[in-house]
C-alpha cells in the first residue's frame, strides 16, 4: 500500500503556526526538532482520529511570507470536519479571530461543502465536510 506520510510547509513564526493548529484544529504536537548546524527547526502536528501529520518547519533563510495566493506549487491544506454545521462553526470562529475568508461556506461545483480561510502567514486552509472518515 502507498500513502502520503505527511505534508510539510515552511513558516516564519514556527511557534505561532503550531499554536494556530493546536488551538483551531486540535492538533497534537511532537517535540521540537532543532538542527544546530543549519538552524532548521520543525514540529510534526498530528490530526485525530486518523493520525494525518503536518510538518511545520523554519530555517533562517525563510524570512518573508509569500502573499501570492495563486503561486505554483503548494495551494492549500484541506481539513475535514464531521458536518456542514462544523464547517460553518469553525469558519465563523476563524473569521471572528480575524482571519480572512476567501470563500464560503458553500457547496462547490464538484459537491464539496467548504470554506477557504487565509491562515497565518498567508496559508490557505480549506475547511470541508468530512468526505473520507
Amino acid at each position: 500500500m502507498t500513502c502520503i506520510d505527511h505534508i510539510a510547509i515552511y513558516c516564519i513564526d514556527l511557534e505561532g503556526m503550531k499554536i494556530f493548529f493546536e488551538k483551531y484544529f486540535g492538533c497534537t504536537s511532537g517535540e521540537l526538532y532543532k538542527n544546530q548546524r543549519t538552524g532548521f527547526k520543525s514540529y510534526f502536528l498530528s490530526f485525530a482520529p486518523n493520525g494525518t501529520r503536518l510538518e511545520i518547519m523554519s530555517r533562517p533563510e525563510v524570512d518573508s511570507a509569500n502573499n501570492d495566493l495563486y503561486r505554483h506549487g503548494y495551494a492549500h491544506i484541506a481539513i475535514s470536519l464531521d458536518s456542514k454545521e462544523c464547517v460553518d462553526k469553525k469558519s465563523a470562529e476563524l473569521i471572528d479571530a480575524g482571519y480572512v475568508c476567501l470563500s464560503g461556506p458553500r457547496t462547490t461545483g464538484d459537491g464539496y461543502y467548504e470554506s477557504q480561510i487565509i491562515g497565518p502567514e498567508g496559508i490557505i486552509i480549506e475547511i470541508t465536510q468530512n468526505s473520507i472518515l
